[in-house]
């Protein structure tokens, strides 16, 4: 039996990798030189929609889009007419591809996600098909303060060819990780920055007693003013592991990522970011009640991701019904930068980016907020915001052709380009083909069963004639009752039923 299951699963792991191959090519590859995309309807979201629009690109960035682009005779031409082009959709956060969501360990700054990558899984594959472009990979909330994430392409064999820009963001958590409770979690903070504060001191003193030593001379202050002259002298490579990214966060070298899973999470989290001198770089990332704070998030000001469910409902205490709150719309009238974030948990359209900013401009905000919480603002929120996220002469080429308006759910992606790179074609597509060949043999299958149903249920029937109940004669019609009672009540079929 083992060489026969050792040969099945051969056979599955090479069929596997046939199917997902074309849509997932290596990142290797070198992008044609020059690219003109004509004909489309464009939109670009740095300004408004272009109809009839060329795009023309050069060694994956774009050189020039509009009407008028005049496009090089020796670009390789692609007529897009009748297509929708716009900016390649980006997830602002995610752990779907690592292979573990979160560490044991509740501090762990010298984490990077690039260990727990995993670029085969089929979740990059199935991003690049619902035309995300650029994904943020980064730590679960299970933490106090995790490891360094990176925003990556869907596309590579290994997390470095996957990677856009690596140590991005220092993921952090002010809701407790399991097994913690909030005087718990903040403790750990308070601990954590304390004991950097005194290393950097111990160091700082260290690195200035070093230099002196080096001219041949003695320590000639005290040690405040030793360890107020080593803080210039220190460098990323004085540091260990364990403090050198908390001192790169301090430095604002990184960004906090800090989650904020309810209301009262958030005064806590602008006041760490604060005293630590990381405020003016912190994205919240909010969770479902988080929005009845909105008075602490507008004075705070900073950019937030919200949650994956963009409703939230309770009970009313008082009379049971259950209220909902639409978030983006709180969000929005607090004039607060916003991110949204597919919901792969849902069993509706809600896994997909477009459909939950189609579900903004539903709820009233205006399609541009709604197209930029799916693109640019992501962008600029990790600081990738000169790069990626619209369509503009100098940006990288990442391109999503849909087959209609991206906000429509009758749409879908077509095609999609990275770096100028065909990343991906429906048309060339193996798993989804057999999905949709599947999809097509379950409906026969229902149908099948259902004409037989039918079939069956005729044949059972009894024929015209027969096995029919003898309709009552006059002569077996029970005796009407000649009292009022029985003559006031409604008889079947009378004149007196309803």
């Amino acid at each position: 039996m083992k060489p026969m299951f050792r040969g099945l699963l051969g056979a599955a792991i090479v069929a596997a990798g046939i199917l997902s191959a074309p849509a997932r090519p290596a990142r290797a590859a070198e992008p044609p030189a020059k690219i003109a995309l004509t004909g489309a309807r464009v939109i670009p979201v740095a300004g408004p929609d272009l109809e009839g629009a060329t795009i023309l690109i050069e060694h994956g960035r774009i050189t020039a889009v509009g009407a008028d682009a005049k496009i090089p005779f020796d670009a390789m031409e692609i007529d897009c007419t009748g297509k929708v082009i716009m900016p390649g959709l980006i997830e602002p956060q995610s752990w779907r591809g690592l292979d573990v969501p979160n560490e044991t360990l509740p501090v762990a700054p010298f984490l990077d996600v690039a260990d727990a990558m995993d670029p085969s899984r089929l979740y990059f594959e199935d991003a690049l098909r619902d035309g995300i472009t650029t994904i943020h990979v980064i730590q679960a909330d299970s933490t106090v303060i995790g490891g360094l994430s990176r925003a990556v392409r869907p596309i590579g064999l290994t997390p470095d060819e996957m990677a856009v820009a690596a140590g991005l963001a220092l993921k952090m958590s002010i809701s407790p990780r399991g097994g913690y409770d909030r005087m718990q979690q903040m403790a750990t903070f308070r601990e954590t920055f304390r004991e950097l504060d005194e290393y950097t001191e111990t160091i700082a003193e260290q690195k200035y007693e070093e230099s002196l030593s080096k001219e041949n001379k003695k320590v000639d202050v005290g040690p405040a003013e030793a360890r107020q002259r080593g803080r210039k002298l220190l460098t990323d490579a004085d540091h260990d592991d364990q403090h050198r990214n908390l001192m790169r966060l301090k430095r604002g070298d990184l960004i906090a990522w800090i989650n904020v899973g309810s209301a009262m999470d958030v005064a806590p989290a602008v006041q760490l970011a604060t005293e630590h001198g990381f405020f003016e770089k912190t994205v919240f990332a909010l969770g479902s009640d988080t929005f009845k704070a909105i008075g602490e998030l507008k004075k705070a000001g900073r950019p937030v991701i919200l949650p994956e469910d963009l409703f939230h409902r309770e009970r009313d205490s008082v009379t049971g019904e259950i209220r909902e709150t639409f978030i983006p719309a709180k969000i929005h009238e607090a004039g607060l930068m916003f991110a949204l974030q597919p919901n792969p948990n849902s069993s509706m359209a809600e896994r997909y980016l477009t459909y939950q900013a189609a579900l903004c401009v539903r709820h009233g905000i205006p399609r541009q907020t709604a197209l930029e919480a799916i693109t640019l603002n992501a962008a600029k929120m990790m600081g990738l915001g000169d790069r990626l996220g619209s369509i503009e002469a100098g940006k990288v080429a990442n391109l999503t052709i849909y087959n209609g308006d991206p906000l429509d759910f009758n749409s879908w992606v077509e095609q999609v380009y990275i770096d100028g790179i065909l990343a991906y074609d429906r048309s060339d597509d193996p798993r989804l083909e057999e999905l949709l060949r599947l999809e097509g043999v379950a409906k026969e299958a229902d149908e099948a069963k259902r004409q037989a149903a039918e079939e069956a249920k005729k044949e059972s029937a009894p024929a015209d004639g027969q096995n029919a109940e003898p309709k009552p004669t006059e002569e077996s019609k029970p005796a009407e009752s000649t009292s009022p009672a029985e003559n006031a009540r409604p008889r079947r079929g009378g004149g007196g039923g309803r």
